[in-house]
């Protein structure tokens, strides 16, 4: 390894934050364990679609248990209201995770609530919607995404409605044809990983067997890189150590 190459490996290491509870899902990155949930027969890899890092500047990996929040139109007056700010019940160690109605063009989750998750001892944000203040989240060093910002707030345009509830995730274009992409269920307490490639959901239950999958493939893909580097070609590497 050269002084340059060696740097740039410590530049990235000391670049890179993990905001973890103590799981072994940590240890693998997003696309990994999303290679592992389809060999385990998900239909979509626990991919949540179209949600990206927009905060911190640096990079970063969040590996923790979902609190889920489901946001609701204003408009909609048949839908719970909650007794206290969604916030204010995160818990220590969590990811909040937030679902707003995919019609809403206002942020759902801004400077103020970053401040309340931090002091509260949550890791982060996952956004299915969009967030605001992003000078605040960056400068703050806290984990959002998203799928989008926006200059207006919350009100008067939705409203959180439940916590701690299971929440079904659509793509942002969603359709009705048969090979559309398929949701993603996220129940309270399920392990979500997310870094620069996205955000995945582990059920879980399944938590022991994608561990297992996702260690072999990161071995399998060690031994293709390998091999790719020395100039074996792709498709041959693949053959070897893939079967295919």
């Amino acid at each position: 390894m050269t002084a340059r190459t060696l740097l740039l490996a410590i530049s990235r290491a000391m670049s890179t934050s993990i905001r973890s509870s103590a799981c072994p899902l940590s240890q693998f990155s997003a696309c990994e364990i999303s290679d592992a949930l389809i060999k385990l027969g998900s239909s979509n890899g626990g991919h949540i679609p179209d949600v990206h890092m927009l905060s911190p500047i640096s990079q970063v990996k969040i590996c923790a248990p979902a609190y889920t929040v489901q946001m609701v139109l204003t408009s909609d007056k048949s839908a719970p209201k909650l007794s206290s700010h969604f916030v204010d019940t995160a818990t220590p160690g969590s990811v909040v995770v937030v679902d707003a109605p995919p019609q809403a063009k206002n942020a759902v989750w801004g400077g103020l609530m970053t401040a309340g998750a931090q002091a509260r001892g949550a890791v982060g944000v996952v956004i299915s919607g969009r967030c605001r203040d992003l000078a605040e989240h960056r400068t703050a060093d806290f984990p959002v995404f998203a799928r989008g910002h926006s200059t207006v707030g919350q009100s008067p345009f939705v409203r959180p409605s439940g916590v701690n509830v299971t929440l079904t995730i659509h793509p942002k274009d969603a359709g009705d044809a048969p090979d559309a992409f398929a949701p993603v269920t996220v129940t309270p307490g399920d392990w979500i990983i997310a870094d620069e490639d996205g955000v995945v959901c582990v059920p879980v239950d399944m938590v022991d067997k994608v561990v297992e999958l996702a260690k072999n493939g990161q071995e399998i893909d060690a031994k293709c890189m390998a091999d790719i580097k020395a100039g074996k070609g792709i498709q041959a590497s693949f053959k070897e150590h893939r079967g295919k």
